[in-house]
């Protein structure tokens, strides 16, 4: 199963869980066709599961980065934005 998801081989293997979290069809939708685009541009992306962790190290990464933290200024403007806008 492993080689097949492209994950560790079990001596190297990290713990990991599987979580849920819902998402926006917007935001599903462009992190499927990224993670194609990515393959068929043959980036080292190894899964979805890979892309995605990487993707959320870096914003944490930017996060902790704060004030410069271009996420939290988004999230900050964002709760500013009146609703329906």
């Amino acid at each position: 199963v492993q080689s097949a998801t492209g994950g560790d081989t079990p001596g190297n293997a990290i713990p990991k869980k599987k979580a849920g979290f819902y998402l926006s069809l917007d935001v599903l939708n462009r992190f499927e066709r990224k993670f194609y685009e990515l393959k068929l541009a043959g980036a080292p992306v190894g899964n979805k599961s890979f892309l995605l962790e990487a993707v959320l190290n870096f914003a944490l990464d930017d996060l902790d980065s704060a004030p410069r933290s271009r996420l939290l200024n988004r999230l900050e403007n964002k709760s500013k934005t009146p609703k329906g806008i």
